[in-house]
């Protein structure tokens, strides 16, 4: 088989991201935006860590995974028979379900974590899978630490479960501890010694620890492995997966040494969800990141834009275009319609309810009469300020800000709690280092709440010196638990406030998810 499985962990591998946690809304529409990518798998989250990714697991499945065409629906458990039965409750309404079942294997492991012998974790590993068969067809078994497990052991825990019911074997790199020459021998020797290897799909989940996640996948597909295991723009833990983009482009730019094995990948989609996770990852694309980066196909040298104006492939290896770069629309104005916008946001991609093109086309109204054209970019961040939004405890009803050079910066603030009537609206103001940080004590003084900022970004989603500002902040209020907030407005200090009290709203609305994060694939 020349095709490669692309498996998209995203919104379980990438989720566990430090500050990154994503509510249902926000992962079904990631969700869809992954099946309009055309990945084969979405792993959507591991129902049993918690009520809410059980939520948002189960609502992928609903409403994603019964579209016609729709990617497997995956979800991950322990070898624990209760952990396979959530997950199933949780992807069982898809077209096409996987239960992703794993073990740790690894001599560290099974002696200062599981604290189990080899023996036990061998008969635990049988068990989850003949468990996981009884439910569906479609069982994925990984050893977890694979890269630092005793090779003949492995390969009998693999040869087990293969006959067992498992389709598809993952060998996980959890640590990043492979090298790419070191991982392409192993793989080869997994599918020389695992005697009934053929009877499954050999599949591989790399992290970038060394830097290697994207290298070492890549010598796993050169190797045999038929599926691999990656997140966009390589989010995840620690240092993240392997970047899903890479991959899929080094297959289709290198076809020639990798013997044809393509993906089905609709790449012109790539850079639209590379953004898409970002905004709501809150995690910035670094400007020189293969293939997403802002910088991937700018050049500054005169000799390369020497040879790029003369003939493009000179200095290029790949057509921007095949990967979603410069690909825009006839930006609206203040003067269209909520048709207008309804169809713009439908050819974008979103699938909206009345109230949410509602909710969307009043702050385009605001925001278009503040620039002159509302950009494709501007609209997408409007549309995932909305789905990001928690039940709103407070909304900002009016700011004004004084500051400047010889003038103590001042934020006066008023607020409005849901519930209450408009004329009881509180108000407040602070003083500050300046107007962002007098606002933020603002808004802690109204909302009775002491958050320390833990990091603050701010990007221009468009063109213009009126392009629209989004500010992403990461927010601890003392729980321990770091509290991601976004908020947009052509106004930088708005866009500050809103960001702050979408944080805030999270908090005391408990909308950031406590989930117990499962072992590292």
């Amino acid at each position: 088989m020349d095709r490669i499985i692309i498996f998209d962990t995203t919104l379980r591998d990438g989720e566990q991201a430090p500050g990154f946690s994503m509510n249902t809304q926000e992962k079904l529409e990631m969700a869809r935006q992954l099946a309009r990518l055309n990945v084969d798998v979405i792993e959507a989250g591991f129902p049993i860590s918690s009520d809410e990714d059980f939520e948002a697991v189960r609502e992928v499945a609903k409403q994603v995974g019964t579209l016609e065409g729709a990617p497997i629906i995956c979800g991950l458990s322990r070898v624990g028979l209760g952990d396979i039965d959530r997950a199933w409750e949780a992807v069982k309404y898809a077209r096409r379900s996987r239960i992703h079942t794993f073990v740790a294997t690894s001599d560290i492991h099974l002696k200062y974590k599981l604290r189990k012998s080899r023996a036990e974790v061998l008969k635990a590993a049988v068990e989850a899978v003949k468990h996981a068969r009884g439910y569906c067809e479609d069982v994925e078994f990984s050893p977890e630490d694979a890269s630092r497990t005793d090779f003949d052991y492995m390969c009998e825990v693999l040869e087990a479960v293969i006959d067992a019911g498992a389709g598809t074997i993952n060998i996980p790199d959890t640590v990043g501890y492979a090298i790419p020459e070191e991982w392409f021998n192993r793989i080869m020797k997994i599918r020389e010694h695992v005697k009934n290897s053929a009877k499954a799909v050999l599949s591989v989940h790399c992290h970038n620890d060394l830097g290697q996640a994207a290298a070492n996948s890549l010598a796993a597909i050169h190797a045999g492995a038929r599926q691999v295991e990656c997140t966009v723009n390589g989010i995840g833990e620690r240092a993240g997966n392997a970047s899903l983009e890479e991959i899929v482009m080094a297959l289709n730019t290198r076809g020639d040494f990798f013997g044809g094995a393509r993906s089905n990948v609709n790449t012109p989609e790539i850079v639209r969800t590379s953004r898409l996770v970002s905004r709501m990852s809150g995690l910035v694309v670094q400007r020189s990141k293969a293939i997403v980066g802002e910088n991937a196909f700018a050049h500054g040298s005169g000799i390369h834009q020497d040879g790029i104006l003369k003939k493009r492939e000179t200095y290029e290896i790949m057509d921007p275009q095949t990967v979603g770069w410069g690909i825009t629309e006839l930006p609206l104005t203040k003067h269209s319609g909520r048709a207008a916008v309804s169809a713009r946001l439908k050819h974008l991609g979103f699938k909206m309810t009345g109230p949410d093109v509602n909710a969307i086309f009043t702050r385009f109204k605001e925001i278009g009469d503040k620039k002159k054209f509302v950009y494709d970019d501007d609209l997408t961040a409007l549309v995932e300020g909305q789905i990001t939004e928690v039940p709103e405890t407070w909304t900002l009803d009016y700011l004004s800000v004084s500051a400047g050079n010889q003038t103590v910066p001042t934020a006066t603030v008023r607020l409005h709690k849901a519930g209450a009537k408009k004329a009881e609206a509180i108000q407040d103001a602070s003083i500050g280092d300046g107007p962002v940080d007098a606002t933020l004590k603002a808004i802690d003084r109204l909302t009775r709440t002491r958050g320390t900022l833990t990091d603050y970004s701010l990007r221009a989603v468009s063109q213009g010196k009126d392009a629209l500002g989004e500010v992403t902040v990461k927010v601890n209020f003392g729980g321990g638990e770091i509290v991601t907030g976004k908020g947009a407005s052509t106004d930088v200090i708005e866009a500050s406030a809103r960001a702050y009290l979408n944080a805030v709203n999270r908090f005391l609305g408990n909308g950031q998810a406590k989930t117990k994060k499962p072992p590292r694939l």
